[in-house]
């Protein structure tokens, strides 16, 4: 099975850094990922034809415009059974406090630790029923 994950950070070399790191999950099969500049951006991906088929959600927190924790509130409204990890550079009590009342299943730090992130991306797909 294919782990379908849309990715969302303002940063254009977000994309390439998450490429990079998941090219050998990518090749094999393991991964795709969908790439959002914007939360409102992520919505729209979130409405299309692309969701039924998108089993998680990463999220970097601090965006213009719409925020990462806007976003996860109005994912959990509109898929509140979609896992959502969200990213930040800023990992603090309030932080983690906010994300998880919001119905994130989990927060990651910046710069980003693949390794662990791969574990919770196995960890997730495996909970998914096929």
């Amino acid at each position: 099975m294919t782990l379908r994950v849309l990715m969302v950070d303002d940063e254009p070399d977000a994309e390439i850094l998450f490429k990079q790191n998941f090219r050998r999950e990518i090749r094999k099969g393991k991964y795709e990922f969908l790439f959002a500049q914007s939360g409102q951006s992520a919505l729209e991906v979130l409405r299309s034809d692309e969701a039924p088929s998108l089993l998680l959600l990463l999220s970097d927190i601090n965006m213009p415009g719409m925020s990462g924790i806007e976003l996860l509130q109005a994912v959990k409204q509109e898929l509140p059974s979609l896992p959502v990890i969200m990213i930040t550079a800023y990992d603090d009590l309030q932080t983690q406090g906010t994300v998880h009342e919001n119905g994130a299943n989990g927060l990651m730090s910046k710069p980003v630790d693949f390794i662990a992130l791969k574990e919770k991306l196995r960890n997730i797909a495996q909970s998914v029923p096929t």
